[in-house]
């Protein structure tokens, strides 16, 4: 993932709510996977990102998005689900269930969708105890995102500010959440022209759609499509529900999960000469 984020092109990780939608992913070519926060919250609850799953159902979860594919994941690890101890554990959980990297954020306890009205964020020194302690826990090649939702509580400059803060306090990768125009996205990639970036393309969200030839000329080196895939499914299921009309045959379906892989790997292993007892 690291090296991934050295190319001139941003690396675009495409919103993943479960396995499938994962392996979907990698099917379709991307590079990396993002493990949404807000549709793991809809897959798993069949609600809305409010702070609802706990950190051993995030970490579940994670846990079996890395095991779904072979490129990296990059995971929502809320606000670390506590003070800077719980963060250590919550990296080093994380690292152990395999994800390239994850990011943490400053919101208060429970969270919210970085969308939604109504966020709340802790002090700044706060935050930074955190990512330092996440840098300090992790084990191996972790990438330790940032996160700050300030922007939508104590303006952009203070949002600045504090990614400013949270960088010299390790962090690896910046996320400053929901500019609400094209001027603020312009604003945060010239605050940290040799810092690797993170934009948010929420569809529906706060901050406008810009092309990705844009975000690289702007400095960005990953983009989120946290919700894309979400959407899409549930207004295919909605569909489908209302039509009643399929469009997939079951045996594409078990070919496009890995059902011939799997037969394959049975033949192989077992001996044609052997017999129960």
């Amino acid at each position: 993932m690291r090296d991934l984020l050295t190319r001139d092109t941003p690396v675009v990780a495409p919103g993943a709510y479960d396995a499938l939608s994962a392996r979907l992913i990698e099917q379709a070519g991307f590079e990396a996977v993002y493990m949404t926060g807000f549709g793991a919250s809809a897959a798993l609850l069949g609600r809305p990102d409010v702070g609802l799953l706990s950190f051993a159902e995030m970490v579940d979860h994670a846990r079996r998005l890395v095991q779904a594919v072979h490129v990296p994941v990059i995971a929502d690890a809320d606000n670390g689900y506590g003070n800077h101890l719980n963060v250590m554990r919550t990296v080093r959980e994380y690292e152990a269930a395999g994800v390239a990297a994850l990011h943490i954020e400053d919101q208060v306890a429970p969270k919210r969708c970085g969308h939604m009205a109504g966020k709340q964020v802790i002090p700044a020194g706060e935050m930074v105890e955190k990512v330092r302690a996440a840098v300090e826990a992790r084990r191996g090649d972790l990438l330790i995102i940032a996160r700050t939702d300030a922007r939508a509580v104590e303006g952009l400059d203070a949002a600045l500010a504090r990614a400013r803060a949270y960088r010299d306090a390790g962090a690896d990768v910046l996320f400053v959440e929901a500019p609400e125009d094209e001027r603020e996205i312009e604003a945060i990639a010239a605050a940290f022209p040799n810092t690797p970036l993170v934009f948010n393309a929420v569809d529906g969200g706060r901050t406008p759609s810009l092309p990705l030839d844009r975000l690289g000329e702007l400095g960005f080196s990953l983009v989120l499509r946290p919700v894309a895939t979400l959407f899409a499914a549930a207004r295919a299921v909605q569909e489908m529900l209302r039509t009643d009309e399929t469009t997939m045959r079951f045996d594409e379906f078990t070919d496009l999960i890995g059902l011939p892989e799997l037969q394959a790997l049975e033949d192989r292993l077992t001996d044609p000469g052997s017999s129960s007892l």
